[in-house]
């Protein structure tokens, strides 16, 4: 089945569905989600989102440089000045949108303190901030009489020339987006939506990793298929993992402990209950993740433990339950009273600073193709992201593509010669074991080779392994009847083998990229200023 659309979006947290609502009055959207509308990266996130709001003790130059310093120096400043100037007014869009921010007496935001951030300026709701977002955005774009949401449909493939039979590679110039082959989940059958416009919203990568405090659906499905469609995909080898999983061994993914506690005074301790972060940085627990993580990951292999202690037990029992209860209850759940016992964690794969790389309005280096998100890699988080900056990227960045796209969209017109999908002569793999065995081998090769620490052994290790593994699955795609598990398998060895490359190719221990064959260079006093 052929169906037509202005616009195409792959993708329902908070970037796809606020780049729906932006763009609906000028045109019929559909909306693509991989399982529901509430399961999406959005919805897990705890922390909040940074914008300048005090204008009496922060201003945008200080939000800057915290962004380029936590970045290494490596962020785009156009983009960095964009997402910071433009953070407010989005805060303003989400609010219309029914977002509800925590708010002092006097009626002013209550505002948070994160790592690297050098003001309080982080407005949140409770500890469920994403949630929050989510919920509300599900609630105005079901609302919204131009948007039809197509919940368990997956995105196959993109539409380009690739599918009218010409030979297209990563040298063709004007390659073009028509749109997608997205399968049915419910009934096994492959549509192609044709678009004017397309917006790839997937998130990030999480799953790739074998501890990840992702939803297992982030399997990074859009940069593989803008990769196999010769798209332009940059930074990959930035993988930030947060410091603070819960540590509770069999939970995937793993519930997060928020930058937030440690912004409010929470303290790192290893499993003798000493503190240890003065041994690796002058910002203690309020160091950048990238930090943080190599020196509770080096505490680890030291000591020889398997993760190590959150301590919130001085701080104010019942001003801790009020700022973190959704922390606090689900620590309870596991017999761990956060007011009294310390809190164990652990790294986490978490999220990707780089992706899709696409300009000032979101366009990717594919014609008629934007991405937004996690997805993307706009160059504002550089080598490493600061801590609560991607809900607002994703806000800014959609109404730059949803600005551009509206201006745009009925100069294009529908490829009706796309061929609907083909599976003659495919049937379904006998042994699914096949797929969930290299799933798990691709995770287990991320996490040992291309984790926190990398070198050049390690990577030239991923390399060998995920070959294999990649041989093997496109030889069971072609050969079996499409479906979701096989599609994601492929997807995650993608994006295993371009965050394997990209670490291999940068010759230099940058940001979350730390090598021990290129030791980093000492920081500056003014790399460390906050």
């Amino acid at each position: 089945m052929k169906r037509h659309y202005d616009y195409l979006i792959i993708g329902s947290g908070v970037a796809g569905m606020s780049f729906a609502l932006k763009v609906a009055q000028t045109g019929k959207v559909a909306l693509i989600c991989k399982t529901t509308l509430d399961e999406a990266n959005t919805d897990l996130a705890q922390g909040g989102v940074a914008s300048v709001t005090n204008r009496l003790v922060d201003d945008f130059d200080k939000h800057i440089h915290d962004t380029m310093v936590a970045g290494d120096w490596l962020s785009d400043p156009e983009a960095v000045r964009k997402v910071v100037t433009e953070a407010p007014e989005q805060i303003n869009a989400l609010i219309s949108w029914g977002v509800e921010f925590d708010k002092n007496d006097d009626g002013t935001f209550d505002l948070h303190r994160e790592g690297g951030h050098s003001e309080f300026r982080i407005l949140h709701h409770a500890d469920n901030t994403g949630h929050e977002i989510q919920t509300s955005l599900v609630q105005a774009v079901k609302a919204h009489g131009n948007i039809d949401i197509f919940e368990n449909h997956f995105a196959v493939e993109i539409l380009t020339q690739h599918h009218l039979g010409k030979i297209v590679t990563r040298r063709t110039r004007d390659i073009e987006c028509f749109g997608a082959y997205v399968l049915n989940q419910e009934n096994g059958k492959v549509d192609t939506f044709l678009a004017r416009v397309t917006l790839m919203a997937t998130g990030g990568i999480g799953a790739v990793y074998q501890t990840t405090t992702n939803p297992l659906i982030a399997t990074g499905d859009g940069i593989a298929m803008v990769y196999r469609a010769k798209g332009t995909v940059k930074d990959m080898e930035f993988v930030q993992f947060h410091p603070t999983a819960l540590y509770h061994p069999g939970d995937r993914p793993a519930f997060l402990i928020t930058e937030a506690m440690r912004g409010y005074g929470a303290v790192l301790r290893n499993l003798a209950g000493e503190e240890f972060m003065q041994k690796y940085d002058p910002r203690l627990s309020l160091a950048p993740r990238d930090v943080v993580a190599r020196a509770i990951d080096s505490e680890m292999k030291q000591r020889g433990e398997d993760h190590v202690y959150l301590d919130v037990t001085h701080k104010d029992a019942e001003q801790t339950k009020h700022h973190f209860p959704n922390i606090y209850q689900h620590c309870l759940e596991l017999g761990i009273d956060i007011t009294k016992d310390y809190i164990p964690v652990v790294p986490a794969a978490h999220y990707l600073c780089g992706g899709i790389k696409v300009d000032l309005n979101a366009c990717s280096s594919i014609k008629r193709l934007y991405a937004v998100g996690e997805c993307s890699c706009t160059g504002l988080h550089g080598g490493n992201r600061l801590a609560s900056n991607s809900l607002i990227e994703a806000v800014v960045y959609a109404e730059a593509a949803a600005r551009h796209a509206i201006e745009h969209h009925n100069h294009y017109e529908w490829r009706d010669d796309i061929p609907e999908w083909n599976d003659d002569g495919t049937q379904h793999p006998e042994e699914m074991v096949l797929i969930s065995q290299s799933e798990k081998e691709v995770q287990e090769i991320m996490s040992a080779y291309v984790g926190i620490v990398r070198s050049n052994l390690r990577l030239n290790r991923a390399w060998n392994r995920l070959d294999i593994l990649y041989e093997e699955t496109e030889k069971l795609f072609k050969t079996s009847t499409v479906s979701r598990r096989i599609c994601e398998l492929r997807n995650i060895i993608n994006v295993g083998y371009l965050i394997m490359r990209q670490a291999k190719e940068r010759k230099e221990s940058r940001g979350l990229h730390y090598t021990l064959d290129y030791p980093p260079a000492p920081k500056s006093d003014d790399d460390l200023k906050l």
